[in-house]
């Protein structure tokens, strides 16, 4: 408290003295600068900006990370990334698609074994999967010297951002009562499933079945007035973020088609053979806090996304991806997409996840695995996945529908709860997470690897770890909540006049046990509590009063705690 004293004293001199050496200053323009030294005193007190300091100094660089970091004029983060993607639609004879020039040479890279010693660190997406890795190659680094990135993925789209509400209208679809469609077949389904879940404020998507009507819905959304087109799949949107960086190069390898090429930064490099007739397209439908349709009327802005993406969803590189492992020398793993395979067949669907478990465990077990899970509907094919692929991962990344469709999925704690009302309750919502590292965790006794668990909803994030197995967690959390007040801004840093303060001040740890009654302080705004050698950190996010696109946070939340955790050694 006595550092903002001592601030607000130190500007009011200052303003006090420039009027004394400057009195002929005129009246307006010590009106400004009253106003401004006003305006900057209260954000500096306010809540949120109280909590934006206090982030500042928890989030601090772990002791043993993913990348090394080379000191040079500037301590850089070398973060070299390589995706392999599929190469079906292939044109061998088309020349390489590049922005940079000279092109790369990424078939020397690809095929060189023990190559990748030029630079401390490397990233790699295949499919919907992000690797980090201690090597890269040489003849990458010629063409940009210093700091390379290579990025491939099979999970890349365009993502058709629109207002839902007026798409549904251009379509025709009346407004009326919402339905959960678990597959959307009609126009009727998908006005009914977003209405559905726009009523409750909730984060979606669903896989549209109709492959023609599919078709007409994506041509009127692209061509409406207010669309906006952007890059998107989980890998192609982590490698467009990294590609912002000045230092760093994005080979991008995997389903690209025009549209998206012309979109990719321009730190992105495509190979021919990710080069495509067509472009898949995700529509994302999105509505403002207090939007009605109808009788809907939207408690806060999300988004309702939905596809026909079959060549997503059939994870075909991951065989591939995980043989090369052994070259590659990763640090970490990241896999997400399982849920694309919802639109497959039951029976290849199953196939499938018998197939990626068998591959995820060929995985050295020193590798720290990471699953990021989506918007899902089966509750066969979720229970599946909870038994069969979290004993082989060591963290998951979840927000609050998928963490209550996972206890409904497994019959677990509060799994009679329907759906949320508001904000998700914290004592519920600790219960269930610590049910699922009691249950399906690492113990003495069982023989599962997962210890750790980053659920993310919108007006607070909580981290849960097994204890001694991952260290930085406080600074992860606070990480992950910063990243999602910049990006649903769209602002460099957080705008504290941007944003607004929606967790609880004061909260319970559980509803089951015996629970410890917390209170929020913003000027120490991550918490933490202690359960049956379970750590919980706990942080409120500052929520974007207008939101300029949804869409991707979970994905930035994740991998901005995942910077910043340190896995300890075991």
């Amino acid at each position: 408290m006595w550092q903002r004293s001592v601030c607000v004293g130190l500007l009011a001199l200052a303003l006090g003295y420039l009027c004394l050496l400057s009195p002929e200053l005129s009246p307006p323009v010590l009106r400004h600068l009253s106003a401004s030294l006003l305006g900057t005193l209260r954000r500096a007190g306010s809540l949120e900006g109280r909590m934006v300091s206090a982030w500042q100094a928890a989030i601090v660089r772990p002791a043993r990370g993913w990348a090394r970091v080379a000191v040079g004029i500037k301590p850089t983060i070398l973060v070299p990334v390589l995706v392999l993607g599929e190469p079906e639609a292939a044109n061998e004879e088309q020349p390489i698609l590049s922005h940079t020039h000279p092109p790369l040479d990424h078939t020397a890279c690809l095929n060189s074994a023990g190559c990748y010693e030029t630079l401390l660190s490397s990233v790699v997406l295949l499919g919907s999967t992000l690797l980090v890795s201690p090597h890269t190659c040489p003849g990458v680094a010629a063409v940009c010297p210093g700091c390379i990135v290579l990025s491939c993925s099979v999970n890349a789209c365009v993502d058709v951002v629109l207002s839902g509400v007026k798409l549904l209208e251009a379509l025709g679809v009346e407004p009326g009562d919402g339905k959960n469609h678990a597959v959307l077949s009609s126009r009727q389904d998908l006005g009914e499933a977003f209405a559905h879940f726009m009523g409750k404020g909730a984060a979606a998507e669903r896989f549209f079945s109709d492959a023609e009507a599919f078709q007409h819905i994506a041509r009127t959304a692209s061509e409406h007035p207010g669309a906006q087109l952007y890059v998107g799949g989980n890998a192609a949107l982590i490698g467009q973020k990294l590609a912002t960086n000045p230092d760093l190069k994005i080979l991008l390898c995997g389903p690209v088609g025009p549209k998206l090429h012309e979109l990719l930064d321009d730190n992105v490099v495509v190979p021919p053979e990710s080069m495509q007739e067509r472009d898949e397209f995700h529509l994302i439908l999105e509505y403002q806090a207090g939007e009605e349709w109808g009788r809907v009327r939207a408690p806060n802005a999300n988004r309702f996304i939905f596809s026909h993406d079959l060549s997503n969803g059939a994870l075909n590189m991951l065989e591939v991806f995980v043989s090369s492992l052994d070259e590659f020398q990763p640090d970490l793993v990241v896999l997400s997409g399982l849920h694309m395979m919802e639109g497959q067949s039951k029976e290849m669907r199953q196939r499938r996840l018998m197939e990626a478990v068998a591959s995820i465990s060929d995985i050295p077990t020193d590798i720290p695995i990471h699953l990021e899970l989506a918007s899902m509907t089966d509750q066969d094919f979720m229970s599946n996945i909870m038994h069969q692929v979290f004993p082989l991962v060591n963290s998951i990344g979840l927000n609050e529908q998928e963490l209550l469709f996972l206890t409904q999925a497994a019959s677990g704690p509060h799994a009679s709860l329907t759906s949320w009302s508001g904000i998700p309750d914290v004592g519920i919502v600790s219960d269930i997470l610590f049910w699922v590292l009691k249950e399906h965790g690492k113990t003495t006794e069982r023989a599962s690897d997962l210890t750790r668990i980053h659920f993310h909803t919108l007006a607070y994030h909580i981290l849960v770890t097994v204890d001694g197995y991952w260290g930085n967690q406080a600074a992860a959390v606070a990480a992950g909540a910063r990243a999602a007040g910049t990006q649903a801004c769209a602002t460099e840093t957080i705008d504290t006049t941007k944003v607004f303060l929606k967790a609880p001040l004061e909260f319970v740890t559980s509803q089951i046990e015996a629970p410890s009654k917390i209170s929020i302080n913003p000027d120490e705004p991550v918490v933490h509590w202690h359960r049956e050698g379970i750590s919980f950190h706990f942080t409120p996010v500052l929520v974007c009063k207008d939101p300029v696109r949804t869409v991707g946070l979970g994905d930035a939340i994740s991998a901005e705690g995942l910077l910043y955790s340190e896995a300890y050694p075991q």
